[in-house]
């Protein structure tokens, strides 16, 4: 009997650590969908920002055309 309830807390110790690691692999693996997500994320700031440095730059092409600096 004593060597039934041994084995039986052992049995309930592993199903803890068993169910410990499991909920730590959930968690790691909804990691790399978040971090795709911030990816994702940042290269569209990153599209929006450069579209508007290229419409900016086009803006001070235009705005020197006109003005027709003179270089010295």
């Amino acid at each position: 009997m004593e060597t039934d309830n041994l084995i039986l807390e052992h049995l309930r110790a592993i199903r803890e650590t068993l169910d410990r690691h499991s909920e730590d692999l959930r968690e790691i693996k909804s990691r790399p969908g978040l971090l795709a997500s911030q990816v994702g994320t940042l290269t569209a700031q990153y599209a929006s920002l450069s579209n508007r440095l290229d419409r900016m730059d086009e803006r001070v092409a235009r705005i020197e055309k006109r003005l027709e600096p003179v270089e010295t």
